[in-house]
């Protein structure tokens, strides 16, 4: 029995190292693909017919191909490109930890722009006429009435995007990234106790989901107006009846 936790601890300590690793690939896709989404999101609203087909030929492609074959492709794929492998470009793409990160910023920027656009299809139309009636020039409308909506509206699928995408960083493992779950399996190859070292590594997937979960429940109670308690107005003093 003290062996066994002598080698929980031994190999939790190791997954710990990589965790900074799987944060990284999750902090630098998740801004990057925020930052795509956004401007897919205004491309799908544009007037010209360019940007929208742009829109949904990047969203058909990337929501109906596996994540995993994207990454597959850029990282293995694109090095067979002569002005790739041969240029400036080649010293990113020979990164593995850059091709996940690039991968991940394509594929989820899909989803997300499709959570954007559903929820600005859900502003209420009455807003955006009062800010309107009110005089609000095209940014104005946008920064106060639009935007706030659409955030309270988006964010519990948003949310859950992020989630996924904690749970996608583990596919950098197949490109040679030692992430949580690349370290895991090296750890395997060389103990042969896969059901320790998976479970020990799930343990910490689940603290780092558990931790998001609860920051980002946490800002969407926040931004909830509807469930933010309003202070009760004073009540004022009796008035005695003058004798």
């Amino acid at each position: 029995m003290g062996e066994h936790l002598t080698f929980i601890g031994s190999v939790t300590a190791q997954l710990v190292r990589a965790v900074p690793v799987t944060l990284l690939i999750l902090a630098v896709s998740g801004v990057c693909a925020t930052v795509l989404a956004t401007g897919l999101t205004a491309m799908s609203v544009a007037r010209s017919p360019l940007p929208r087909l742009v829109q949904r030929t990047w969203t058909f492609l990337f929501r109906g191909t596996p994540l995993i074959l994207q990454i597959f492709m850029i990282y293995y794929g694109f090095a067979m490109v002569p002005w790739i492998r041969h240029g400036i470009l080649w010293a990113a793409f020979r990164d593995p930890v850059f091709c996940t990160c690039l991968a991940m910023t394509c594929c989820c920027s899909a989803y997300i722009a499709e959570i954007f656009r559903g929820a600005l299809a859900a502003v209420p139309r009455g807003e955006i006429e009062a800010g309107r009636a009110c005089g609000m020039t095209g940014f104005m409308l946008l920064r106060r009435v639009i935007a706030p909506s659409l955030i309270r509206i988006a964010l519990p699928s948003y949310s859950n995007e992020i989630i996924m995408m904690t749970k996608s960083t583990s596919l950098a493992s197949t490109i040679t990234v030692l992430d949580i779950t690349g370290v895991a399996q090296q750890v395997i190859a060389h103990s042969y106790r896969t059901l320790d070292v998976f479970c020990a590594a799930a343990a910490l997937y689940l603290l780092i989901n558990a931790t998001l979960s609860t920051l980002l429940t946490a800002l969407e109670r926040r931004l909830d107006v509807d469930r933010t308690p309003t202070p009760l107005a004073p009540i004022p003093p009796t008035l005695e009846p003058l004798s």
